[in-house]
């Protein structure tokens, strides 16, 4: 994998993981996920990771009128690429999960490359009240959910959305595991080089956020893929700015965002995703690393352009 020269940010701005109780800058409307991705693409991101919440109570929703109160928004107010799950929340069936990136057709999607466990139950520990019933239901259900991604739910995705929309993905592995598994849809020429490769770390269900685990999914994805793809990293939680950081030391792009950790440092909640942005980008910069531009990245990951999605 050879360094481009520069570093892509990805901001994850409200993923579905984490609920309103556990901070109060977490976007959940449409209006605070469209503003908060627009300063996070001030503040330096070149990619922006897109999740939705039900206004009412927080909850995620695949609902593409819910995502069109903020997409269109968001792409007239910033040139930063727009990256919409797949993955959804717990629960989706893969139709849910599709609906709003098929009705978008965006550049970019995440694409989780494997079924998991998916555990967010420990975090039922740290908070003895929720301000909704259905945060408690959706940590505690966690501990008996796998997030399902089949080989034919793969294959569906990357032929509907893929070949269909000409977007292309995020690829999420979780595992050492899911670096094969991408590498065998390499091998069927059902995914094209540049791959963009999201390592993850620190989920549970999925591989420990560990130096070590770091350093070997980087020399796994460099036998598998050479010079074929951009490596990214992201970590959870209190691992998100070290390993990122390590990461980026090593080569690689970097993800932080308030979908994969609430704070900025030691027991301080991060006011906004722009504030995980610009730290990281701070980061970046006292290394002589390059943040790369959203025309930059478009380049680097040969994605079709802003002016070809559907919003």
């Amino acid at each position: 994998m050879a360094r481009t020269g520069k570093v892509i940010i990805t901001c994850a701005v409200t993923g579905s993981i984490h609920t309103p109780t556990m901070s109060p800058h977490l976007p959940l409307t449409p209006d605070e996920v469209a503003s908060q991705a627009i300063a996070a693409a001030e503040a330096g991101a070149a990619i922006l990771h897109l999740h939705a919440r039900d206004p009412r109570d927080g909850r995620p929703t695949p609902d593409p009128k819910i995502f069109m109160q903020f997409l269109p928004r968001i792409k007239q107010a910033s040139d930063a690429v727009i990256n919409i799950t797949t993955g959804g929340g717990h629960g989706m069936t893969l139709e849910e999960r599709l609906a709003a990136p098929l009705k978008a057709s965006p550049e970019m999607c995440s694409l989780n490359m494997g079924s998991m466990n998916f555990g967010l139950f420990p975090m039922l520990q740290r908070y003895k009240e929720f301000k909704h019933d259905w945060e408690r239901t959706h940590l505690e259900n966690s501990r008996d959910f796998i997030f399902r991604n089949t080989f034919k739910d793969i294959e569906y995705i990357l032929q509907h959305l893929g070949e269909a929309h000409g977007t292309r993905f995020e690829f999420e592995c979780y595992d050492i595991g899911h670096l094969y598994t991408l590498a065998h849809f390499l091998e069927r020429k059902l995914v094209k080089p540049p791959l963009f490769v999201q390592t993850i770390f620190g989920i549970l269900g999925g591989i420990g956020a560990d130096p070590e685990n770091l350093a070997h999914a980087k020399h796994i994805a460099d036998k598998l893929f050479g010079d074929q793809y951009c490596w990214s990293i992201l970590a959870a939680g209190r691992h998100q700015l070290p390993l990122v950081t390590m990461g980026a030391v090593m080569g690689g792009n970097v993800r932080v965002g308030l979908e994969d950790s609430l704070y900025i440092g030691k027991g301080q909640l991060a006011e906004s995703n722009a504030d995980q942005v610009r730290r990281i980008r701070t980061i970046l910069e006292n290394l002589s690393l390059e943040v790369a531009t959203p025309k930059e990245a478009r380049a680097m990951l040969s994605l079709k352009g802003g002016d070809a999605v559907a919003f």
